[in-house]
């Protein structure tokens, strides 16, 4: 009897613990990479009219940021808006892009098709180079797309 009382104790405590370990959700997922848009609606940046977008989102306590806005705003042209989305200025439109790194420098066509991007420092160089090869496809010499 005492055996049969042990048993069920047992099997009552193993009932218990599987379904405890069952209840419990899956592991979040592994975060591999940041979040860069495929799309940009225009009309949310300055200047949508224009055929080109450098978009520089940016936060005022990213230490890297403000010089990487500083190599983008030569860009701006009356075919290229350069446009600063600073999160604490445009918080909703970093939500809306779900924006989770700066600096992210996104370049858009005229229907906010991201044609390039560069999250993090970037030179000016690789910016300009980013532009050109978005406007005219085959301009940047060969090689240069891969740093």
């Amino acid at each position: 009897m005492d055996r049969l009382l042990l048993l069920i104790v047992v099997a009552a405590a193993a009932s218990v613990v599987a379904a405890l370990v069952q209840r419990r959700g899956p592991d979040a997922p592994v975060r591999t990479g940041w979040t860069v848009p495929d799309q940009l609606d225009r009309a949310d940046f300055a200047r949508p009219e224009v055929p080109w977008l450098v978009a520089v989102f940016t936060s005022a306590t990213c230490q890297s940021c403000a010089a990487v806005l500083e190599r983008a705003l030569p860009l701006d042209s009356s075919e290229v808006a350069v446009v600063e989305v600073e999160v604490g200025a445009d918080a909703v439109v970093h939500d809306r892009y779900r924006i989770d790194a700066v600096p992210l420098v996104v370049i858009a066509d005229a229907d906010g098709v991201t044609r390039a991007h560069h999250l993090g420092p970037v030179s000016a160089t690789h910016l300009w180079g980013s532009l050109a090869e978005a406007r005219e496809p085959g301009s940047t010499p060969e090689g240069c797309g891969n740093h």
